[in-house]
């Protein structure tokens, strides 16, 4: 089978489309054969060696966390599944990824593949969309009628949180700049980052903030300033730990997405009741990957590309 990986840690010059040995199904996996996966900023960390003692992984890797597929065999022991059917997941981070034609996945991270939208763009909600959902309701409690404000609103992650916030009857206040703002739609109010200071747009306290942007300190520091006492702060900038207030009960939290087959069957019900968008910024296939990741060190990837095997 063809597959992107790297055999050192580098930059995206080390990744290569290349002849690999197709998996086999193990005990409890299911072997997939990949119509997508996608790019994450994770999958460059982990290219560049900065994630080896959090994940590490074996050499050569296959990046690619999300996968959207189907079904091609059944490892020993694995119910639930035939071959023949549509799946998605989010992938073990420091098992072989989806960037290949073949993958095989534990079954029990696995959920059926949303019937509304294209296969390949469903590679698009695995890992951003449990980001989102966990970040609102396992960490901050979400509940309606509070007031959050996500701070990167315009990001891949950021566009299931407004939608997921809104449909929760939560107040959003969306921060994102002028290129990405669209993503934002949907929120009740939309800040522009770039033309005003944050802290001086919000008019009143929020319950709830999430940040999913890679600020300075001082600036998440002045996030947490707009937290009503007894709020939360969720941060999935991880490598800058999240502040608290102790004083004023505000608690801050780091998040780590995991991966939930339940939580995603979830987000795959309100794909196919057309009550949350997919959004997909472009499709590229799975050959040209490498220029994915290089566009991604200079700052030029944004929203979803989804890599099409």
């Amino acid at each position: 089978m063809k597959a992107v990986r790297f055999h050192e840690y580098g930059d995206p010059s080390v990744l290569r489309y290349e002849d690999a040995e197709q998996p086999v199904a193990g005990p409890g996996q299911v072997l997939i054969r990949v119509a997508a996966t996608t790019f994450n900023g994770i999958d460059g960390n982990i290219r560049g060696g900065y994630m080896q003692g959090p994940i590490p992984v074996t050499l050569p890797h296959t990046p690619g966390i999300d996968v959207a597929g189907t079904v091609e065999a059944l490892g020993e022991g694995v119910t639930g599944f035939q071959p023949g059917d549509q799946v998605i997941g989010f992938l073990p981070m420091t098992g072989a990824g989806a960037s290949a034609e073949y993958v095989v996945a534990p079954a029990e991270i696995l959920a059926t593949a949303p019937t509304g939208i294209p296969l390949a763009d469903a590679a698009a909600l695995p890992a951003v969309g449990l980001t989102a959902f966990q970040a609102l309701f396992d960490h901050a409690g979400l509940k309606s009628g509070q007031r959050v404000l996500i701070n990167g609103a315009g990001g891949a992650v950021g566009g299931y949180a407004v939608q997921l916030a809104k449909r929760a009857g939560a107040h959003v206040i969306a921060v994102a700049g002028p290129h990405s703002a669209a993503r934002a739609q949907g929120a009740d109010e939309i800040i522009d980052h770039s033309a005003v200071e944050v802290t001086a747009a919000v008019s009143e306290p929020v319950d709830v903030v999430l940040n999913l942007a890679p600020i300075e300190p001082a600036q998440l520091a002045a996030l947490l300033g707009l937290v009503r006492d007894g709020g939360v702060l969720v941060s999935t900038t991880v490598w800058m730990p999240a502040p608290s207030d102790e004083e004023r009960g505000v608690r801050g939290i780091d998040l780590f997405v995991r991966s939930d087959a339940a939580q995603l069957a979830e987000l795959v019900k309100l794909v196919d009741a057309g009550e949350l968008r997919v959004d997909v910024a472009r499709r590229v296939p799975l050959a040209e990957l490498p220029s994915v990741h290089a566009e991604a060190a200079q700052g030029g990837v944004h929203g979803k590309v989804v890599i099409v095997a």
